[in-house]
């Protein structure tokens, strides 16, 4: 639903993450900390990470063959024009205003927790929003990958160090912004200082302290 037809229900959450570093459990366990407390437990939470760029699609009436130009990697400048001369996908500026679009929409209704896609810069100006950036020693990471995904420890570090560059060349070149730049969040947290509850427990309390009209005392 366009956020212009429906009034803000409750906070939205963005993270940022460096690869590795477990946003994908804390995003879910952030909800179970937060929920119990909610004054309007009608209202149910939602996570957009990869997912986002379904809703993308949806809300903007796109082809499900656009969903591959809308990744964070950064596409070659003569592939990236010779495709959007061919027609096999509208320039990518307006692509990614349209993503751009969706995230405002979801974040100002709220009670949405979006991860990556420079979702805190886009909705920097949005009153019912709370930024997060989730960071751990490198090895802490690399030993993640390598147990979430089966990997190798030689594949484990090639992936983190691309994933790594590929998320702070999309912010630097969108919005010329880095993404390790402390300003750009209410709270940084180091993942290998914490359980994945005790991360988000921190968080969950946080935005019940700074959005207390959405929750119970």
């Amino acid at each position: 639903m366009d956020a212009k037809n429906k009034g803000t229900v409750g906070p939205c959450i963005t993270i940022s993450r460096e690869a590795g570093s477990g946003s994908g459990l804390i995003a879910e366990k952030i909800i179970h900390f937060l929920q119990p407390f909610a004054k309007n437990q009608e209202s149910a939470w939602a996570i957009f990470d990869k997912n986002l760029i379904e809703r993308v699609l949806e809300d903007h009436h796109l082809p499900k063959q656009i969903a591959k130009f809308l990744s964070e990697e950064k596409k070659p400048l003569l592939t990236q024009t010779l495709n959007e001369m061919l027609g096999i996908h509208p320039p990518l500026m307006k692509l990614y205003h349209k993503t751009a679009e969706t995230i405002l929409n979801l974040a100002h209704i709220g009670n949405c927790i979006i991860v990556g896609r420079g979702a805190n810069i886009i909705t920097s100006s949005l009153k019912n929003a709370y930024h997060v950036r989730l960071v751990a020693p490198l090895e802490f990471r690399i030993n993640n990958v390598q147990e979430f995904y089966g990997n190798t420890k030689t594949e484990a570090v090639a992936f983190v160090k691309k994933e790594d560059a590929k998320r702070s060349t999309f912010i630097k070149d969108h919005f010329n912004k880095n993404a390790e730049d402390p300003l750009l969040y209410h709270s940084i947290l180091n993942t290998a200082n914490f359980s994945i509850d005790e991360i988000a427990e921190i968080i969950a309390w946080s935005v019940r302290i700074k959005f207390s009209k959405y929750y119970l005392e």
